[in-house]
């Protein structure tokens, strides 16, 4: 679960198979894709005037319970929820769409609800904010994802509230991921890829992708341990430069899973803690990463996550806290 590269374009992509064939058949004036103005494209997902704080305060719950269980065994938990794209662009939304006042206060309410069950986060709204009214787009204009910029921001500022929960972290100075050289890859967002017809494609246009490359000396830190893990979506995979960013923030090696596509951060998740790699060394401290518009999406949320990934609230409270009990090994002293 290592950074590694080399990322492929359709890694970069990030959607499962279920999607994809959504895409197939996407037709004009599909509701998959919401088309702006100055061909700005937007995930068409979520909703633009309704919240779901019933579902925020059962997902806030869960994630507390993880919280409790992760802490009884020495592993600190910081929970990452990245903004929508529309709170940034809201201007670049077609003529008859606008968020209403409670969405557009949505990213806040959730992280007041995880601060008041005392879990770690931060506002990251307001790092993008800035990193916006810095010149410096946060989104591309025809895909779902962060631009680097965003992403290196975060990375710097997540780097910052670890490093304030967490004291001491475990691992060598010096062992933190170096930063390749950036270069730039020309191509259609995955929104426009996957979604528009080819007259709406062509309509749309490439755009330029910023992405690093591998450092020269990666291959000698591969095998140093990492006192920090990150669980979650296509977001943070290295493709657009998070981990590896936090990697050198901190000084220390990363380790990552994601995965593609509509599975959700809650199968991600027990996947990690599941997994043979958290049982032989557990991080000190635990990234899992979340996304504003499906924040509200309990495990069992049907037809909005991939069938697979499906569980009752209660089925994924167990598997959790037997993943966690019976894990082995400690984690690096604080």
């Amino acid at each position: 679960m290592k950074i590694t590269f080399p990322f492929s374009r359709r890694m970069a992509l990030g959607f499962s198979a279920t999607l994809l064939a959504v895409a197939a058949h996407a037709q004009e004036g599909s509701s998959i894709v919401i088309q702006g103005k100055d061909n700005w494209l937007f995930p068409g997902w979520g909703s633009l005037t309704q919240v779901d704080t019933r579902g925020i305060d059962a997902a806030t719950q869960l994630v507390r319970e993880t919280r409790d269980a992760l802490a009884a065994k020495g592993i600190q938990l910081e929970v990452l929820v990245l903004p929508d794209k529309t709170l940034f662009y809201q201007d670049k939304l077609p003529d008859g769409k606008s968020l209403s006042a409670d969405v557009k206060k949505r990213y806040q309410t959730i992280q007041d609800k995880l601060k008041q069950a005392g879990v770690s986060t931060f506002d990251d709204e307001a790092v993008l904010k800035r990193v916006k009214d810095g010149g410096q787009d946060v989104f591309y204009r025809t895909d779902q994802h962060w631009t680097q910029a965003a992403a290196d921001a975060t990375a710097e500022a997540l780097a910052q509230r670890i490093k304030q929960d967490v004291k001491t972290l475990g691992g060598k100075p010096g062992t933190g991921m170096p930063l390749g050289s950036v270069v730039n890859e020309r191509r259609y967002g995955d929104l426009a890829e996957l979604f528009l017809t080819p007259d709406q494609r062509k309509q749309a246009g490439r755009e330029t992708f910023t992405v690093r490359r591998q450092a020269d000396n990666q291959s000698l830190l591969d095998d140093a341990p990492a006192p920090v893990h990150v669980t979650g979506h296509s977001m943070v995979q290295p493709y657009f430069g998070f981990p590896q960013k936090l990697s050198n923030a901190l000084d220390r090696p990363v380790s990552v899973n994601w995965k593609p596509g509509n599975v959700g951060h809650w199968i991600m998740l027990l996947e990690y803690l599941e997994s043979p790699a958290f049982k032989q060394n557990k991080p000190q401290v635990l990234v899992w990463q979340m996304f504003e518009p499906t924040y509200s999406q309990g495990p069992d949320a049907k037809g909005l996550w991939d069938n697979a990934s499906i569980m009752s609230a209660d089925t994924w409270r167990s598997r959790m806290k037997a993943a966690v009990g019976q894990a082995a090994g400690s984690a690096a002293a604080r």
